[in-house]
């Protein structure tokens, strides 16, 4: 059964549109979660909910979600509407820009491989030279996936030609890719951007992090995915994970473990966008939905007088607003 997100941004709070969305959708029963937003909210408990429920796609066809919703958001000056059914929708198309460390590239090469996520690779861009013979470059030949190798000089970042390349991507994955992007290659491109930073940040910040870290000691290392902004190591987090480390780890070690939180942690982050589980809020904040596996929601056992196939599953809390029941 295909899951469908719904995101929904509006200049007003939201706390009526779960009634006026259920009267749309009442003769159906989706499995999905819908998510609303508010930019203008001026704190964190402003009004975020994940709600999972069921539908027939016989009974509500793919384009009339689209026309559904639409009414409903202009109905509500909604400045944004959004609907996607990931097993129907087509997947999220990206370009992942590397440099000379490949573990996030090769774990990502992998991961769409094997199904873990949900995009359409479309190229890879690095300002580092791969031989023919490098795993690297054997995959992306074997899979049909282009690869532009653009060197740069502090003076020619090369950013006209990546334009070009990744015009017609979804978004944008920097997989330890050791250049900044300009302000005006993030306002051409117009789209998100996912860069994943070997450190805890705000801490550590800037070139060779693992050293830093090192050099100061610390017990927990980390990695930071977020959203890139003008601003370096800034932009609005979405997901970090943490590795303990002791006096036992010399730099090698550290660094080991830094690199298997960093490919952990950028995967992690690319699929919550890709469900659309990333909802941003006040200046450089996010709310981040969990995972099914995450939440207390359970699947209900079918009731034998039952004639549909749906297995209902519990609904999650209603988040920053209290605890709520829906029926």
């Amino acid at each position: 059964m295909p899951m469908t997100v719904i995101e929904v941004e509006a200049p007003s709070p939201m706390r009526y549109m779960m009634g006026a969305a259920v009267m749309i959708i009442g003769v159906v029963l989706p499995l999905a979660y819908m998510m609303f937003r508010n930019k203008r909210v001026p704190s964190s408990s402003s009004y975020s909910k994940q709600t999972e429920f069921l539908f027939d796609p016989a009974k509500w066809p793919r384009e009339q979600m689209d026309e559904d919703f639409s009414k409903l958001a202009k109905k509500f000056n909604a400045m944004k509407s959004l609907v996607r059914v990931p097993n129907i929708d087509p997947k999220y198309k990206i370009a992942i820009l590397a440099s000379k460390q490949e573990h996030c590239l090769v774990d990502l090469l992998h991961g769409w491989q094997d199904g873990r996520l949900p995009i359409h690779i479309t190229s890879v861009i690095s300002n580092h030279e791969r031989g023919p013979n490098t795993h690297v470059i054997r995959f992306l030949e074997r899979h049909g996936i282009p690869y532009y190798h653009l060197p740069t000089t502090k003076e020619n970042k090369r950013e006209g030609e990546i334009l070009e390349i990744v015009g017609d991507t979804d978004f944008l994955v920097l997989a330890r890719y050791m250049q900044v992007l300009s302000g005006d290659f993030l306002r051409s491109y117009k789209k998100d951007i996912i860069n994943i930073h070997h450190g805890l940040l705000p801490s550590f910040k800037g070139s060779n992090p693992s050293k830093q870290a090192f050099d100061a000691g610390v017990k927990l290392i980390g990695a930071t995915s977020h959203f890139v902004s003008e601003e370096l190591d800034s932009g609005p987090i979405i997901e970090q994970l943490v590795e303990r480390v002791s006096h036992r780890d010399n730099l090698r070690t550290f660094i080991q473990k830094s690199e298997d939180v960093e490919k952990r942690c950028l995967v992690k982050a690319i699929k919550s966008y890709c469900e659309l589980r990333i909802l941003p809020y006040e200046a450089n904040k996010t709310v981040v939905f969990s995972y099914p596996s995450e939440t207390s929601t359970h699947a209900t056992p079918r009731s034998k007088d039952r004639k549909d196939d749906w297995i209902l599953a519990k609904l999650p809390e209603n988040r920053n607003c209290g605890k709520r029941k829906e029926r």
